[in-house]
């Protein structure tokens, strides 16, 4: 059997998905991306005022973060069983050859289904993850015969339905992470006095200026 590839690791330029931070956080750098992560629509007065900052240099930051790809993008997240969509199915893809043009024909398929919010190519028995939402049963019965196993490298599919959600959360743990791995920095402060230039000592001249 061909050896399986790893997932790719390249850097998707225009949405900034990818990018890895080339430096490190501070704490108030922290404490902006977890507020605006509970608060996307907060003002940037209110976030300034939250994480101990002036508004102008509140903005720079959040303006550096974006420009960074820290920030991706400001989204709304919508109720689902306010717009019926009611029902969510994990889905295990196993692929018949696992060769990186199957596995291209497979991720071009899923990337126009609009039922599939996540993918992930696994390690283990299963070649994917997929996580599906859809309105009922009968509509996954129809993604599942009319789209899924139309795909041409899919060969076996195994769904599990979920009954109950019992935690969802958008917002990462930022803080741990980077705590863990020490890239949090302290937030910068004034150097000490004695760290400054020393001034001049008045001279004759210059007492008779004054």
């Amino acid at each position: 059997m061909p050896r399986k590839l790893k997932p790719s690791m390249t850097r998707v330029a225009p949405d900034r998905t990818q990018r890895p931070i080339s430096t490190p956080l501070d704490e108030i750098d922290v404490k902006i991306l977890r507020t605006l992560q509970e608060q996307g629509r907060i003002s940037n007065v209110e976030l300034a005022d939250q994480v101990g900052l002036s508004p102008a240099p509140c903005l720079r930051r959040v303006r550096a973060l974006e420009e960074a790809g820290v920030v991706r993008r400001y989204v709304g997240l919508v109720n689902p069983a306010a717009v019926d969509l009611n029902v969510t199915v994990f889905v295990q893809i196993t692929l018949d050859l696992q060769l990186e043009g199957r596995l291209e024909i497979f991720e071009q398929a899923i990337m126009r289904r609009p039922e599939v919010l996540e993918c992930y190519l696994m390690t283990g028995d299963a070649d994917y993850l997929l996580r599906v939402v859809v309105p009922d049963v009968s509509a996954y019965e129809r993604f599942l015969r009319d789209s899924l196993t139309r795909i041409e490298s899919a060969a076996g599919i195994k769904s599990s339905f979920a009954l109950k959600q019992v935690k969802y959360s958008t917002a990462l743990p930022i803080a741990d992470s980077l705590a863990q791995t020490g890239e949090v920095l302290e937030p910068a402060s004034p150097a000490p006095r004695s760290a400054q230039k020393p001034r001049r000592p008045k001279t004759k001249r210059d007492t008779a200026r004054s």
